[in-house]
C-alpha cells in the first residue's frame, strides 16, 4: 500500500494531523552516534541525574525530527521543499516517553510559479502527562494537484 499525502487544494486552514510515538533507548543511542553528541546529558546517567533534568534526555535535534515527522507523512509525494522549522522545547523528552504531536495548519500562501503554495504550520507536542514538551512551526511548499 503506497500512501499518498495531500495536495495544496486539498489542505484547510485550521485542519490539524499528527502522530504518537513511543521514545525508546535506541533513539537515545542512535541520537548519540548519528549526531556525534555524547555529551553527559544523553549516554551518561549517573551524571545525568544530578542535573536540572533529572536524567538522561533525547536530543534536541533529534526531538526536532520526531515532532516533523508528521509533516512529512502528511504530505507525502505532494512536498515540493520543507522551507522553514523552529522548535522550542519547553520539557525534557525522555526514554520511555510517548510524544504525540498535533500540527495545525495557520495559513496558506498560493505559488503558482511552483504550481502550489507555502502551507504554514504550528505544532504542540506532548508526553503521556499532558505537558507540552515541543512547540513548532513550520512552512512547506506542496503542489496542486496536477489537472
Amino acid at each position: 500500500m503506497v500512501f499518498h499525502g495531500k495536495w495544496y487544494d486539498e489542505v484547510a486552514v485550521d485542519e490539524d494531523f499528527g502522530t504518537a510515538l513511543t521514545v525508546t533507548e535506541t533513539h537515545i543511542v542512535l541520537g548519540s552516534g548519528m549526531f556525534g553528541d555524547f555529551n553527559p546529558l544523553h549516554v551518561n546517567e549517573e551524571f545525568s541525574q544530578k542535573t536540572p533534568f533529572g536524567g538522561r534526555v533525547l536530543h534536541g535535534p533529534f526531538t526536532s525530527a520526531l515532532v516533523a515527522s508528521p509533516v512529512g507523512m502528511f504530505f507525502a509525494g505532494t512536498a515540493i521543499a520543507y522551507l522553514e522549522h523552529a522548535c522550542r522545547f519547553k520539557a525534557p523528552v525522555r526514554a520511555g516517553d510517548t510524544l504525540t504531536t498535533r500540527w495545525t495548519v495557520t495559513g496558506k500562501s498560493d505559488k503558482p510559479k511552483h504550481k502550489g503554495g507555502i502551507v504554514e504550520m504550528r505544532c504542540s507536542a506532548s508526553n503521556q502527562r499532558g505537558e507540552v514538551a515541543v512547540e513548532a512551526e513550520g512552512k512547506i511548499l506542496v503542489a496542486s494537484r496536477p489537472a
